[in-house]
């Protein structure tokens, strides 16, 4: 469902599924930007081209005059295995900083979960899951996500609607259902990954999505998103370092004009600039 959920979704891959070192030298297109992506992960991927991880995919494309190429699979277990593993393609355009199944490149982003209220409700003015605000509230939350560690500790577990964590998009959407039920009432407020949640609100007018700056304890809620690609893959990983060096600025703007909130890399502030 977002970039914490494919960290967990690599990790149950099978390691031995990839290629060894010495077999990936020859595997990266020269003449074509062959990316990895779920068909239906809105508003990161989508196969009609309009998730900001396809515009930052375009972008690079263009940068680097080669012609895109997707291989289109869903973001469940099996997804690297059958698709950068298979030699299919030769980048996932968001990956979560460490995962050790993937070679990372620099991060592009940091980014954080998000609270997601009415704009004219009760909690609209809400910082932080520790408000009293919150008590007695029914927070929607994704089941093994990290904030619903924060919650359960805050005492609001009880009253917490959970929603599914790893799902297929063609057939379930659980951060439609939980912007939904915010708007409905049949929760109070929905705690989402905040390049989902972020620019997911945009097409709610009567709902707003507080990135969660102030918690503390573990585990963080903010995390650096990278590139991802074959292990052994060091000079495509370098070329994709210096794009991104070079490109930071585009970047930034496609993923703020998304509506993804942008942190600093610690987590603890919104990133200068936007």
């Amino acid at each position: 469902m977002h970039g914490v959920i494919r960290a967990a979704i690599a990790a149950a891959v099978v390691l031995a599924a990839a290629p060894a070192p010495a077999q990936v030298a020859d595997l990266v297109s020269d003449d074509v930007l062959r990316v990895c992506a779920d068909p239906a992960n809105s508003p990161m991927s989508a196969r009609d081209g309009s998730g900001f991880e396809n515009r930052i995919a375009e972008h690079l494309g263009q940068v680097m005059g080669k012609p895109l190429e997707y291989t289109w699979f869903p973001m469940v277990t099996g997804f690297a295995r059958n698709t950068l593993f298979a030699g299919k393609c030769d980048v996932v355009i968001g990956y979560a900083q460490g995962d050790e199944l993937v070679l990372n490149t620099n991060h592009y982003y940091t980014s954080t979960h998000v609270l997601v209220v009415r704009t004219d409700g009760p909690l609209a003015e809400v910082e932080s899951l520790s408000d009293p605000a919150l008590q007695g509230k029914r927070v929607g939350v994704v089941v093994g996500s990290p904030p619903a560690t924060h919650i359960a500790r805050r005492g609001l577990m009880a009253a917490a609607k959970p929603y599914n964590l790893m799902v297929d998009r063609r057939v379930e959407n659980p951060a439609g259902d939980m912007l939904a039920d915010v708007e409905a009432g049949v929760t109070d407020a929905a705690l989402l990954w905040g390049p989902v949640g972020g620019p997911l609100v945009q097409e709610h007018a009567d709902l707003k999505a507080i990135p969660l700056l102030k918690e503390e304890g573990s585990p963080k809620l903010y995390y650096r998103i990278t590139m991802g690609v074959r292990q052994g893959e060091d000079v495509w990983k370098r070329e994709l370092n210096s794009l991104i060096r070079r490109e930071q600025g585009a970047l930034d703007k496609i993923l703020r004009d998304a509506g993804v909130p942008l942190v600093d890399d610690y987590g603890k502030g919104l990133k200068e600039g936007g």
